[in-house]
């Protein structure tokens, strides 16, 4: 029985283990670094496209008891001024919604449905790759290490087929193409937060706001709550730093006080949400430079290969990433499916995804659709009154459209159903 191993508890790793269980594959153990899965940490936004892949996976319904559907998305310079509003998810003709989720709760459902389909002992906390030697028959020889308990200590596995799911630092990543180095950083800080407040001060909309240098991302990610009235609302800021450290690239989990940045946000409001006041109401807030990693030649090394961050990570625009994780899963479950030899399947999975998602990497390198933003400042610096004057609608169309096509989550594409449908027990 062919024994797959997934580096990386993350929506990626986890999504690729549901997906390759459901295409008939029965030895799959997922390590995690973290000791245990907690709900916790920014939102996230998950694409019509990467819906229809959890919906395909029997997950929807669970995510929805903890997600809110995404119905519109709002530009704004920073003026003030509304450069354009787009509805999404099921009011955009998709037959999928588009959902704003905790990351944490995301994670949580996917763990919770590796367990019961695979088995408790499917997903192993407190364990991390620290290496991968490749075998002469194509298999990795993997180094792990055991950081939890009476496990603490160093071990080696060789199974049939290693998949590094384990982010952006990926260390089978790092086996595969060594030197490297750090991820690159374009100049920009990030700070991000999660806050609660009152539903009617934070409006029903997603918006992005800002200009050429600075810019900030608001939504709510849950419903009201039945006592309180308030909902959970996931915040992102970026802007321009004159230096960085090169230990904190990639780490997502360096806590700073709001007060380091809120000045320079004083004043931005947005029909009625205000984004000092979202900051105010955090409990606490993250920072980290924004990175990504440079496009690989080639994803898969023998019976090796990357997905998810580990494969193509990429800036936090146009709500790509988790997004793309999960087809990445998916698609590769379906290779293996088609393929009973394992390199042929990475091969194919490769075709498919690579090409694709380096072109995703640079057109987010180039702000991607929310490049209006930068389009509506250069043109119009101290603001407009008639957006039309300074972007046409035809314009801003396009421009959403041909992002909309390079990620493949256009709505006639999307429509047609999941391509990855073929199961293994279909063919055995």
């Amino acid at each position: 029985m062919t024994h797959i191993m997934i580096a990386g508890g993350g929506i990626a790793g986890l999504t690729a283990a549901l997906a390759l269980h459901t295409a008939g594959f029965e030895r799959i153990t997922v390590v995690e670094t973290a000791p245990e899965i907690h709900p916790v940490g920014a939102g996230l936004n998950i694409m019509p496209n990467a819906v229809r892949e959890l919906d395909a996976l029997g997950l929807l319904d669970r995510l929805e008891e903890r997600a809110v559907r995404t119905h519109e998305l709002r530009y704004y310079h920073r003026s003030g001024g509304l450069i354009s509003r787009e509805p999404r998810g099921l009011g955009a003709g998709y037959h999928w919604p588009q959902l704003s989720i905790q990351r944490g709760d995301l994670q949580l459902v996917l763990a919770d449905a590796v367990r019961t389909r695979l088995g408790a002992g499917a997903l192993v906390g407190g364990v991390r790759v620290i290496g991968v030697e490749p075998m002469p028959d194509g298999r990795p020889r993997v180094q792990l290490e055991h950081r939890d308990g009476a496990r603490r200590g160093k071990a080696s596995l060789e199974p049939d087929l290693l998949i590094g799911a384990d982010g952006i630092r990926s260390a089978v990543r790092a086996a595969l193409n060594p030197g490297e180095g750090e991820p690159p950083w374009n100049g920009m800080l990030v700070w991000r937060g999660v806050s609660r407040m009152a539903a009617h001060r934070i409006g029903t909309f997603m918006f992005i706001a800002g200009d050429d240098r600075q810019k900030a991302v608001v939504y709510p990610m849950t419903s009201p709550d039945k006592d309180t009235g308030e909902v959970l609302v996931n915040w992102a800021l970026a802007m321009p730093a004159d230096a960085v450290d090169d230990a904190t690239r990639g780490d997502w989990n360096r806590q700073v006080p709001v007060e380091k940045f809120l000045h320079h946000y004083e004043g931005w409001d947005f029909d009625g949400v205000s984004v000092t006041e979202v900051l105010r109401a955090a409990d606490t807030a993250f920072e980290y430079p924004m990175v990504d990693r440079e496009p690989l030649e080639r994803w898969s090394h023998g019976r090796t290969t990357l997905i998810g961050d580990a494969a193509h990570a990429m800036y936090p625009i146009g709500s790509n990433g988790a997004t793309q994780s999960i087809v990445d899963g998916r698609a590769l479950a379906h290779a293996m499916a088609r393929y009973s030899e394992p390199a042929h399947a990475l091969a194919a999975y490769e075709a498919e995804r690579r090409p694709a998602m380096t072109e995703l990497q640079r057109a987010n390198r180039q702000l991607g659709p929310e490049v209006v933003i930068n389009l509506a400042h250069e043109r119009a610096p101290g603001g407009f009154t008639d957006i039309e004057e300074v972007i046409p609608a035809r314009e801003r169309a396009e421009i959403a459209a041909r992002y909309a096509a390079t990620g493949a989550f256009d709505p006639a594409r999307v429509n047609q159903g999941s391509p990855y449908g073929l199961s293994v027990r279909s063919l055995r």
